[in-house]
């Protein structure tokens, strides 16, 4: 089971809190995709579900996670930042070997089995052909796909997304969320991300959870969170929001202010 449990999970920075009492429960399969403006607290309860920073309060996966070592929680949750660190000087085949860290002895190296699942992440997102690249000649939106990969090459039951498709083209901002929904729904796999685009994250998820000065301030589905008058009220903006009547589809559309 990959049910994640937050309990009254806060994140303070210099004496400032960034995500407060944040209290859900997110079920096994589940996508859940977390919205709100810059410094809502997305990252913050991202990078503490991944064990980056302290927080107070508790989150389990089976088993509350602060009570376990990082190389355990790292079979259960497996984690896609905004901004990673990529070494110019490796190769994109290592760094997504780097994907299997958890399941490999401390004096040990990747064995076959370990090869046959990188390989067929990298062919599920098209990236067969730049393996023994150099992770420095590729482009931005190429190296975004590489980190998925590694994520996905994790194989933990609980996936982390924060802004996974920013650097990408439309089409590949498709492709990389529907392999996502893919092993989702073939492999039980529960995924909470943080996503700026509000259709995108309509399209995808099953809930949405609105954060605003590290508070929740909406929780439901797509059409009942992404309100005209709400999405003004905190993100400051003029929007048209439609709704389909027929399958339920959510399409945020800004509004320009003038003439």
């Amino acid at each position: 089971m990959s049910i994640v449990g937050f309990d009254a999970v806060s994140v303070g920075y210099n004496g400032r809190e960034a995500l407060a009492g944040f209290t859900d429960e997110v079920a096994s399969g589940e996508w859940l995709g977390v919205i709100g403006p810059n410094g809502a607290g997305k990252s913050s309860l991202l990078r503490a579900a991944a064990g980056l920073i302290d927080y107070t309060g508790s989150i389990s996966v089976g088993t509350p996670l602060e009570t376990i070592s990082g190389r355990e929680r790292a079979k259960l949750v497996a984690y896609v930042p905004q901004e990673p660190l990529i070494p110019d000087d490796m190769t994109a085949l290592d760094y997504v070997l780097l994907g299997r860290t958890p399941y490999v002895g401390y004096f040990g190296t990747e064995g076959p089995r370990d090869r046959e699942i990188v390989a067929g992440v990298l062919a599920r997102l098209g990236l067969e052909e730049f393996a023994n690249r150099y992770l420095g000649a590729l482009s931005g939106g190429e190296r975004q796909r590489i980190v998925l990969a590694r994520a996905l090459a994790q194989e933990a039951p609980v996936l982390l997304l924060d802004e996974p498709t920013s650097a990408l083209d439309i089409g590949h901002q498709q492709s990389a969320l529907e392999l996502i929904a893919e092993l989702r729904h073939t492999q039980g796999i529960t995924v909470i991300s943080a996503l700026h685009d509000l259709t995108l994250a309509a399209a995808y998820t099953d809930r949405l959870v609105m954060l605003n000065n590290g508070e929740i301030v909406a929780s439901g589905t797509a059409a009942e969170v992404l309100t005209a008058n709400r999405l003004g009220r905190v993100y400051d903006v003029r929007v048209n929001v439609t709704v389909d009547p027929e399958d339920g589809s959510v399409v945020v559309v800004p509004r320009r202010s003038g003439p």
